[in-house]
């Protein structure tokens, strides 16, 4: 995407070759006293239109996978204990030992755990939104005639403040086989959404980045040079967007963290401490990435000349964007642990108002 935009950037110059051929269009002898360059800036205000899409996410454990249970809090059992499961002799025991004031099953009874669910799952009602903001905007101008011209937009790379929607859970189910001397007792059903992060209780934006989104365009501009000083324009192009930068608010990167250890803990057989919420043996580290993204843009503005050389212009534009974002959560040994993406709906409006020169 970065070499498309480059080498459209990079054809600009060859315009002022062309317009030496001998055309009505092209030629600097047409005679209608218009000016080829003019540059503007002003401020620039992009409205961000698009909505929260829902974050996927997929884990290290497969569908199915079996792990060692360990020691495992009789008060963690009972919480994420399937409602609808008809009692039995396991999950009476359970009540007798925390009747008995009991805190902990040890992993010499708790047996092995069949996991289901944190394989791979998406998460309705949540998302990322960028916010409003505000940047110096430079807009220049080539013109092949009075009336059509090729428009490059940029300005100053502003930092975007990202807003998250919605809470994370993980749809965790399992089916436990307790054991006494090595004897499999029956299964206790397992079965509970366990709440990852609340994207909306961190304090203020989840993640910041900062936006570089040039645009070139092909306009049309109504009304004459000399003749009319208010001139309406459109114009149609594409926009290239490039986000670095990008830190995570320290909130919702402990939150992953914490649920990076539930994943190694299930990993490294000790699916009950994933339960009670405890450190793994791992380390788990978060990375958050953007990707690049190209996108259609329209434009409805105008000029009004002071002089022959300086005038103010206003334009309003809409871009179709959409880009996507990506949260890993790995270790240096267990590698990949979680991998969370969402499409991130930019589709902004673009406000600007400045001053030009022509020359």
């Amino acid at each position: 995407m970065k070499k498309v935009f480059l080498c459209l950037m990079s054809s600009i110059p060859l315009i002022s070759t062309w317009s030496y051929a001998e055309s009505p269009y092209f030629s600097f002898k047409d005679g209608d006293g218009f000016k080829r360059f003019s540059v503007s800036v002003g401020a620039l205000h992009v409205m961000p239109q698009g909505k929260a899409q829902p974050i996927g996410v997929n884990t290290a454990i497969k569908e199915g996978e079996k792990s060692k249970v360990g020691d495992i809090s009789i008060d963690s059992v009972k919480k994420n204990m399937d409602p609808n499961m008809d009692p039995n002799l396991s999950s009476t025991f359970v009540n007798f030992l925390d009747g008995l004031g009991v805190d902990t099953l040890s992993g010499a009874l708790s047996g092995t755990a069949e996991i289901h669910g944190l394989s791979e799952w998406n998460n309705a009602g949540t998302g990322l939104e960028a916010e409003d903001v505000t940047t110096l905007g430079l807009m220049t101008n080539y013109f092949f005639t009075d009336h059509v011209s090729v428009e490059v937009k940029a300005g100053i790379p502003p930092k975007v403040d990202i807003q998250g929607k919605g809470k994370i859970y993980a749809p965790f189910e399992a089916s436990a086989t307790p054991e006494v001397i090595g004897i499999p007792l029956p299964e206790i059903d397992m079965k509970n959404n366990l709440l990852i992060t609340d994207l909306e209780n961190h304090g203020g934006a989840v993640a910041e980045a900062r936006a570089w989104t040039p645009a070139a365009e092909l306009q049309y501009h109504f009304g004459k040079t000399g003749v009319n000083k208010f001139r309406p324009y459109v114009g149609v192009g594409l926009m290239y967007a490039y986000f670095n930068e990008l830190e995570m608010n320290p909130s919702l990167e402990k939150d992953l963290i914490n649920a990076g250890h539930m994943i190694a803990n299930i990993k490294q057989g000790q699916a009950g401490a994933a339960l009670d919420g405890k450190e793994s043996a791992a380390k788990p580290e978060v990375s958050l990435d953007a990707d690049d993204a190209i996108a259609p843009v329209a434009t409805v503005g105008f000029t009004y000349d002071f002089n022959d050389r300086w005038f103010a212009v206003g334009s309003v534009s809409y871009a179709q964007l959409t880009g996507e974002a990506k949260i890993t959560v790995k270790d240096e040994k267990l590698g990949e642990l979680i991998n969370a993406k969402t499409d991130i709906e930019i589709n902004p409006i673009l406000g600007y108002a400045g001053v030009g020169y022509r020359f």
